[in-house]
């Protein structure tokens, strides 16, 4: 099982039953990914889910389309590379600020940050490397 960005268990299968391949070398450089026939993957977080647009296996860089819904949370982690993110709808909040809809952030490699998504939100996200989750969906909400 692959491991994206630390979202654990979110395994994207080749998309040849959606109109490409991204295991095999395009013919003519380019890749047609039939993003709305995409499942959403679930992630280890409650209420945020994936798409795995493209991915390097050998880097572990990837994009994603990426949902949360109203009031999910992402855990602490930690950027190892850059985190570029794009938001479509809604909001992503943490400590340093908001990025609303059509608005971008990016985190240098070593931020640390946790996240949420007020309202929900929908997003496309790149990624250099597999973030570094500092807190487990367990940890996030320890029985009281």
């Amino acid at each position: 099982m692959l491991q994206f960005a630390g979202f654990v268990g979110c395994y994207n299968p080749p998309l040849t039953t959606h109109g490409c391949s991204v295991n095999q070398p395009p013919l003519n450089g380019s890749v047609y990914v039939d993003v709305a026939n995409t499942p959403w993957q679930p992630t280890a977080f409650e209420g945020i889910f994936i798409k795995i647009l493209w991915q390097d296996d050998q880097s572990q860089a990837y994009t994603a389309l990426f949902k949360a819904e109203p009031g999910a949370h992402l855990p602490l982690h930690r950027h190892r590379g850059v985190e570029q993110t794009f938001i479509l709808q809604g909001r992503l909040v943490d400590d340093e600020g908001e990025c609303t809809a059509g608005n971008f952030v990016w985190r240098r490699p070593g931020s640390v940050h946790e996240a949420h998504a007020p309202e929900g939100l929908l997003g496309i996200g790149i990624f250099q490397e597999p973030n570094e989750f500092l807190q487990s969906p367990a940890e996030e909400n320890p029985p009281a």
